[in-house]
């Protein structure tokens, strides 16, 4: 002990920080980084610097220590593995009392976890690939506002995925023609259109003007159809004074829904999610963003990490991939994702890149939105790899139909229950999809122009977020 307070510097592991007898209570936060160290730094020193520098510790032993019982607010890490056929690169585990954290608060649990450790200079990089969130800590948050099983009831819609789109294109229409794509794909048999990430209230289309057209569509749709329909407004504004006045407009003019951006920040996420769930709004969450952090294998934050951290926050959806379309999405992460978002427990995978067991302790399930290159034709994959508990959102592929914006929607439609009815049949409806497909064409011409338009497209890129552990498909 005396050595513990010598002046200086001391080696990280040599401070408690490293601890590799060290068994993790149940009310433990518990995190998995990946961790690039500096030549001539031992794998784990490296961890042991980033349990230090994201709990108590700093450069040097400073006499303040003797103040705090030090060792129990320490975080320690307990175990370091190599990544496999990956030279350099290590997992590092590490275990953060409960003490340490703000009950309820996204922006102090991230501070904590990620606020400094990543421009440390003894790591060539980092990245926080899991972390287990106890139940002790789940229960101080709301969750989502409302969650996927109490959606579907307010929406009346069951046994199948709910279908979308993005309102194209998403910058340069004037309100009454962008209130016309609304309604033309929710009459053609869309349950929700929504805004993008960047249309927010610019001089081409103020917000108001763009609520109150979208609201004429949907409320039109919603006379014809006999069914509820839905637009994602997008609220996301400079402050929050700004989306609070968007939010209550938009729930004063009758719509079900609101979104924001991931870009606002985790306090205004979690203010949003208060709002939605007094004023009784399905709360849609665009992850715009998160790719600067997310995609690359070596560094930044996994997004099953971002998935937790929204879960815990309150939205009821969030962009989660899709697997099939333009976008990063290896299957077996993917299915990491969707199952972080939507189970109630969930098992340690390393195959899906799931570090630990994950207890929901009855939060609210969040409904995921698989969105960006997607089309009728992979309705078979889309149901195969996301299940039925997703919103499919076709954006290019409803408003680029040769035959028009409902027709767009109405092939996805069709598609969709084709599929579903197959697979309730008992029928191999991945193997058979496109003799299912065929067959609905037959009947429906909006269907067979949509396999005749986009059927061959596919995305076939190499994933970069694979897990380490197995070999996966990185392409389908």
């Amino acid at each position: 002990m005396a050595d513990r307070w010598s002046a200086g510097v001391i080696p990280y592991a040599e401070m408690g920080f490293w601890e590799p007898d060290y068994l993790p209570k149940d009310s433990d936060v518990l995190c998995a980084f990946r961790i690039t160290p500096q030549e001539g730094v031992a794998s784990e020193e490296a961890g042991a610097a980033v349990a230090g520098e994201s709990s108590t510790a700093t450069w040097t032993v400073v006499w303040t220590d003797r103040l705090t019982a030090h060792e129990h607010y320490q975080a320690k890490c307990y175990r370091v593995d190599a990544v496999p056929n990956t030279p350099g690169q290590y997992i590092a585990h590490i275990a953060y009392d409960l003490d340490l954290f703000e009950e309820g608060s996204i922006a102090n649990l991230t501070s904590s976890i990620i606020g400094n450790v990543f421009g440390f200079k003894a790591l060539k990089a980092l990245r926080l690939e899991d972390m287990r969130i106890p139940p002790h800590y789940v229960k101080t948050f709301q969750g989502p506002a409302h969650g996927i099983v109490m959606e579907r009831e307010w929406l009346n819609k069951f046994g199948r995925p709910l279908l979308g789109a993005t309102t194209k294109p998403k910058l340069g229409l004037s309100a009454r023609n962008y209130g016309r794509v609304v309604y033309e794909a929710l009459r053609g048999g869309l349950d929700f259109t929504k805004d993008d990430e960047n249309i927010n209230s610019q001089p081409f289309m103020r917000w108001r003007d763009r609520f109150l057209f979208c609201m004429e569509g949907v409320n039109r749709a919603q006379a014809e159809t006999g069914e509820i329909k839905g637009h994602y407004l997008n609220v996301t504004a400079a402050t929050m004074e700004e989306m609070y006045e968007r939010a209550d407009f938009a729930r004063e003019i009758g719509s079900i829904i609101v979104m924001m951006d991931l870009t606002i920040g985790y306090t205004a996420i979690q203010s949003m999610a208060n709002w939605a769930r007094a004023n009784s709004m399905i709360l849609h969450l665009h992850r715009a963003g998160h790719g600067t952090y997310t995609r690359q294998k070596n560094h930044g934050v996994s997004f099953r990490v971002i998935a937790k951290w929204m879960r815990l926050a309150g939205v009821d959806h969030i962009h989660a991939g899709t697997v099939v379309g333009k976008l990063e999405g290896d299957p077996n992460t993917t299915a990491g994702f969707y199952d972080t978002l939507r189970l109630g427990h969930v098992a340690a995978d390393p195959a899906k890149g799931l570090y630990f067991d994950q207890d929901w302790a009855s939060l609210p399930g969040v409904m995921p939105v698989a969105s960006g290159g997607i089309h009728a034709g992979q309705m078979p994959q889309l149901l195969h790899y996301l299940g039925e508990d997703v919103v499919l959102q076709f954006g290019g592929g409803t408003i680029g139909h040769p035959m028009g914006i409902a027709a767009g929607a109405a092939a996805n439609r069709i598609a969709t229950e084709a599929m579903i009815k197959a697979r309730n049949e008992g029928r191999d409806y991945l193997a058979e999809g496109d003799d299912i497909l065929k067959a609905a064409a037959k009947k429906s011409r909006e269907l067979e122009v949509a396999l005749a338009t986009w059927g061959d497209i596919s995305f076939n890129y190499e994933s970069t977020d694979v897990p380490d552990v197995v070999v996966t498909p990185t392409s389908v």
